[in-house]
């Protein structure tokens, strides 16, 4: 990968390869995030990032601001960014957001899905049916998110969707991991397969009321757990 200088646009009106760049590294460090390889309220250093991500400090700190515009890190005047973290109050309402949100997608899923996605979307819960018992943490959740981003693919509905990502709620779920974790893997899928078979039936009632039911198991278990933590 060529190494960033943080020069301006291209001569002749011709695409900026700067621009291009910062894309690349923005959506490269979202991914970091993402991912859980940086922990929550974690320091990000400009050196650091620069090395990995081979780019100028001008572009580290233009990927930096726009990612804390969007939430994903904090940045104080002339102090390092640190990665995000939630309070108990502000995990909640954030899946709180999330129940209502996606399951206004699943019932567009509903009304929307094909024979294609219908066939996507067992594939998957196959899978997770397959893997339950595995050791592979990594592998069954990246199904469990593949089945949602499924049914947001069946939905077809950009706005929604752009709101749902724009939760951050991958980032709570990674903090409070122990707490989500207490949920049996056999009874996820079950509810996967409830949200499915109301695709397939094309309901967009009964998904939408699948899907917060999932949904909201998923916060409980995380209220139940701060309950638990705190001697309540």
């Amino acid at each position: 990968m060529a190494v960033d200088t943080g020069e301006g646009a291209a001569s002749h009106g011709g695409p900026d390869p700067s621009a291009s760049r910062t894309s690349q590294a923005y959506h490269d460090l979202r991914g970091l995030i993402l991912s859980g390889h940086y922990a929550p309220d974690s320091r990000l250093t400009e050196s650091e990032l620069t090395a990995r991500l081979e780019v100028s400090r001008g572009t580290i700190r233009s990927v930096l601001a726009r990612l804390a515009q969007e939430g994903y890190v904090t940045a104080e005047a002339n102090r390092s960014a640190r990665t995000r973290s939630f309070s108990e109050d502000e995990a909640i309402e954030i899946l709180e957001t999330r129940e209502v949100l996606e399951a206004a997608l699943a019932a567009k899923a509903a009304e929307r899905a094909t024979e294609d996605d219908i066939a996507a979307m067992t594939g998957t819960c196959e899978r997770m049916w397959a893997g339950r018992e595995s050791n592979g943490r990594d592998e069954y959740s990246a199904l469990n998110r593949r089945f949602h981003e499924q049914v947001r693919q069946a939905a077809r509905q950009a706005t929604l969707t752009r709101f749902v990502d724009s939760l951050l709620y991958p980032l709570v779920l990674r903090q409070y991991r122990d707490m989500e974790r207490s949920r049996p893997r056999a009874t996820v899928v079950r509810e996967h397969e409830a949200i499915l078979s109301a695709l397939a039936t094309h309901n967009p009632e009964a998904a939408a009321a699948a899907m917060r039911h999932h949904l909201s198991a998923v916060r409980r278990a995380l209220q139940l757990g701060f309950s638990a933590s705190s001697g309540a």
